[in-house]
């Protein structure tokens, strides 16, 4: 028969688990800080997240990193349009402050430069790709221009069929675009991961 715990014993067990619960939250409520500071970087990337790091304290810091890192990873993404570019200037400015390895700098450098031609070939791409279905356009137009007893001209994205085609041929450019923004992601959370391990987090 296994012995009886004293209600000293008891008491201390019940003290420790809220202890620790309590340093749970404590985490927790620092990495959804690090989260709203990362927000408010991208809101304004003026903002500096190195003063906030510098005013919390020790022991929140690396929740509070963890929180920042988890906001900006998520921010590397093909841009929808040219505005897109400053935000992920800024995303790269914020990881680099987390990571704090030189390596992920020059990697990012490179990225920004590999977008930066990503609209120049999506507008070459869409040229081609309307080149390409011309002929058949021409001859739906010419279809319909019999049919109604007078010109017609159609606008290639009220098309079905060349929406069809265009997805096709676009999703494919950006596939190739796709494989650089994982493998940026990758080398984020394989530097940030070292760093912490390093740091001891």
């Amino acid at each position: 028969m296994g012995r009886i715990k004293s209600a000293l014993e008891i008491a201390l067990e019940k003290t420790e688990s809220v202890k620790s619960d309590k340093a749970g939250i404590g985490q927790f409520e620092a990495k959804q800080q690090g989260k709203r500071l990362a927000n408010e970087f991208l809101e304004d990337p003026k903002k500096s997240l190195e003063e906030a790091l510098k005013k919390a304290p020790k022991e929140e810091q690396a929740a509070i990193k963890q929180g920042i890192f988890d906001v900006l990873i998520s921010q590397i993404t093909l841009p929808a349009s040219k505005d897109d570019e400053k935000r992920i200037e800024a995303v790269g400015k914020g990881l680099q402050m987390v990571i704090g390895d030189p390596r992920f700098a020059a990697l990012y450098k490179q990225f920004v430069q590999v977008l930066s031609h990503y609209f120049d070939e999506v507008a070459r791409y869409e040229e081609a790709i309307k080149h390409q279905y011309a002929p058949k356009l021409r001859q739906k137009e010419e279809e319909l221009a019999r049919r109604l007893g007078r010109h017609v001209q159609l606008d290639p994205f009220q098309d079905p069929e060349f929406i069809t085609f265009y997805n096709k041929h676009i999703n494919t450019l950006k596939e190739n675009y796709q494989t650089t923004v994982e493998q940026v992601r990758q080398q984020a959370l394989l530097l940030f991961a070292k760093k912490a391990v390093s740091k001891g987090q």
